[in-house]
């Protein structure tokens, strides 16, 4: 082999050692980090990830399902999922953490909420909204109804492997509506789009953060408030918990790559920054990646921080 051929390679790794010493002492294996299905974990897993790009760490993303990817966590295929909802998560999680593969990196910064949600025209229809015991009125089933659903009330769930237990939810509680659940997060929200301009029947599965509560005007259902012993004994006649969105890892991480986890344990996003983030890429059109680069420009020196 030419030895001149490797010598722009060597050239290239030295600098990188001497730029990042830290780095000389880590794998140079991919750090795989995790991609769901909606809008705001892409863009909180690729700003880490393209910030670990640029303090020279090879990285790789993998879709993966919200509720699957704990098995590939807990064998290493996977090393970081940078948004685990309190709100649908929680039991896997703490099965995952407890196994001693999975590390809880603590939270991200975001609170999550979901719940079933409603355009505020619908209070015209069904006006003891937002107490939950509105949707137990015949009026008011009728005027959540499609000619899909009709007689019964259509209740417009997220994507059925985001879990939520909302068939459950309207057996325990005596509603007489059906679950419809959408095919992606995209259809979710581009069928409430349409409603909300014909201003037709809808109740749907809102979540936050989110640009849609800050777009649309409308309120969450008031159920029964949650409690642990409501989703412990399978009686879901409560609503949905709410609470901080997490980051996780593989347990190896620290260990393989302990800079980068320094870094994805200091990872902080507020709500607020999240959803303005996440209505520039699904109201205003802009690609992903542009807002991710855009915010990693513009926070330089907050993220290069997150490795100290």
């Amino acid at each position: 082999m030419n030895k001149n051929l490797l010598r722009p390679l060597w050239a290239s790794l030295l600098a990188m050692a001497l730029a990042h010493p830290a780095l000389s002492q880590e794998s140079g294996d991919p750090i795989k980090l995790i991609l769901n299905d909606w809008t705001g974990q892409l863009i909180s897993a690729q700003i880490m990830g393209e910030a670990l790009k640029r303090e020279g760490y090879n990285v790789e993303y993998v879709q993966a399902d919200a509720m699957a990817e704990f098995v590939g966590l807990k064998s290493g295929d996977l090393h970081v999922a940078m948004e685990i909802w309190s709100t649908t998560q929680k039991d896997l999680f703490d099965e995952a953490v407890a196994s001693g593969q999975v590390e809880n990196m603590g939270e991200s910064g975001m609170q999550a909420r979901e719940e079933w949600w409603y355009p505020l025209y619908m209070k015209e229809q069904c006006p003891g909204l937002p107490d939950w015991t509105a949707l137990l009125e015949p009026d008011c089933v009728a005027a959540f109804s499609t000619p899909e659903t009709t007689p019964k009330g259509r209740y417009l769930g997220a994507p059925v492997t985001w879990g939520g237990f909302d068939e459950e939810r309207v057996e325990a509680l005596g509603l007489d509506f059906e679950v419809i659940h959408a095919g992606t997060d995209a259809a979710l929200f581009a069928e409430l789009e349409s409603a909300y301009q014909r201003k037709a029947p809808i109740i749907l599965w809102v979540y936050s953060p989110h640009w849609v509560p800050a777009v649309y005007e409308g309120e969450y259902v008031e159920f029964p408030p949650f409690t642990p012993d409501c989703y412990a004994e399978e009686r879901y006649d409560c609503g949905k918990p709410q609470g901080p969105i997490w980051k996780a890892a593989w347990g190896g991480l620290a260990e393989k790559w302990p800079r980068a986890h320094t870094a994805i344990g200091n990872f902080s996003l507020s709500s607020a920054e999240s959803n303005a983030l996440i209505q520039r890429v699904d109201v205003d059109k802009q690609p992903l990646e542009t807002v991710v680069t855009e915010w990693l420009d513009q926070n330089e020196s907050r993220w290069k921080a997150w490795f100290q």
